[in-house]
């Protein structure tokens, strides 16, 4: 669990991030569960849109993603998500 000044910080960096990931009507499949887990652990901060023909809103689909992931949902605006994991290998990111 993350603070709300770490928090804040988080989204201070994924602002200007574009995002990498689209959230369609193939919904939260297996192999796109699979990238973002590995664009978490390379990046450690991601920031993914979420498609109108997705059936999910942007809290829905970052809570979702989350439970299987074990990452942070950062922030859900509109329909972008910014979600954030501390990586196993190499840590880019030092938190406040």
């Amino acid at each position: 669990m993350i603070t709300s000044k770490q928090r804040s910080y988080l989204r201070s960096l994924g602002h200007n991030l574009e995002p990498i990931f689209q959230v369609g009507k193939g919904g939260l499949e297996e192999g796109f569960l699979k990238q973002i887990d590995d664009a978490l652990e390379a990046r450690e901060i991601i920031k993914i849109s979420v498609l109108n023909n997705s059936g999910y809103e942007a809290r829905e689909a970052s809570d979702a993603i989350c439970s299987e992931l074990n990452c942070e949902g950062v922030q859900a605006i509109g329909n972008k998500i910014v979600l954030y994991r501390k990586s196993e290998k190499k840590q880019k990111i030092q938190l406040p």
